[in-house]
């Protein structure tokens, strides 16, 4: 039985609670994979493994399962730059900015982007009926206002948070940043906007170089392992409940494992399905709608990263229920 969540009124709809309704559904780009060349270092096959591991262990009804809508250009362009919108799609970014992307600007490429971004609107819209979703995607924090790069084309989590305000549809939003690599896209496109909170937990001494200073930030040592990565979450959690939101957007990002070749972290499995866990008994404690979306993940073998992606949706089950 899915446990209560009272979720507060909001734009004038009367509260509901989750027990009225199913979980959100768990949206996924219904693309082939990316095509890369032998050796890359972005592992494209993960979404379509996961995705796979999902139906396989039946880790969500399948009813629930939904492949992700294309988000509209005219919602990315409340973040970034009708020019560089224009040259994504008509695939006439140039030399250098496909080379700052790190990933070659295909028909797939940009069929995958933008369901990623429309996966994690709609997982949002979803959470704020029922008081979670997920999309098998996204997580992408190192895109800015007009260029794409760490594998990132567009800023799901800017745009997701941009869209609902100027809907009206909430007030405050948290951005809770897990990846391991600091969101300086994200920090960047929300700079200066007092209804949104970015607070970003990421390895000190990573990628990117220059960071983009969030509103609140949590610095990681090399090698840090799960007790102390507990602890830090915890006072991040200070800061998302002080400021109120009226939804939170998790970056559950998997790169904080130890095994992952760009993490630097030294979590285990277990580590980080502890933090998904408590990120989610936090919502529900609560009473904030909250959205999980996928983040990196670069562990070898690869199925590391794919169970631990798995994981999160496993601990939103032991949370809120079947």
């Amino acid at each position: 039985m899915p446990r209560r969540l009272l979720l507060r009124s909001r734009a004038g709809v009367p509260p509901v609670s989750l027990q009225e309704l199913k979980i959100a559904q768990v949206f996924f780009p219904d693309t082939s994979d990316i095509p890369l060349t032998p050796g890359h270092t972005f592992p494209a096959e993960k979404y379509r493994l996961l995705r796979e591991m999902v139906v396989r262990d039946r880790l969500v009804p399948e009813e629930m399962l939904a492949a992700a809508p294309q988000i509209a250009p005219v919602d990315l362009c409340r973040v970034h730059t009708p020019a560089y919108v224009e040259a994504v799609l008509t695939r006439s970014l140039d030399e250098m900015a496909v080379r700052k992307l790190g990933l070659p600007l295909t028909d797939v490429l940009v069929t995958r982007a933008l369901a990623s971004v429309g996966g994690s609107l709609a997982a949002a819209r979803a959470a704020l009926k029922t008081g979670i979703g997920s999309n098998l995607a996204g997580g992408t924090h190192h895109a800015h206002r007009d260029f794409g790069s760490g594998f990132c084309v567009f800023n799901d989590l800017a745009v997701v948070s941009r869209v609902l305000i100027e809907e009206c549809t909430v007030g405050r939003i948290a951005i809770l940043d897990c990846d391991v690599h600091q969101g300086d896209g994200t920090a960047a496109l929300m700079a200066g906007d007092s209804r949104v909170l970015t607070v970003d937990l990421f390895g000190d001494n990573n990628f990117p170089a220059r960071k983009v200073a969030p509103d609140v930030a949590f610095p990681l040592p090399n090698a840090m392992q799960d007790e102390a990565y507990l602890a830090t979450l915890e006072l991040a959690l200070t800061a998302v409940v002080e400021f109120k939101p009226d939804i939170i957007l998790y970056n559950a990002g998997v790169d904080p494992l130890y095994e992952d070749r760009l993490g630097r972290l030294s979590l285990t499995l277990e580590g980080l399905q502890r933090r998904d866990r408590r990120v989610f008994a936090f919502a529900l404690e609560k009473s904030v709608p909250v959205v999980s979306v996928l983040g990196g993940g670069y562990a070898l073998p690869i199925s590391l990263t794919v169970t631990a992606y798995a994981n999160t949706l496993r601990a939103a089950r032991d949370v809120f229920g079947d």
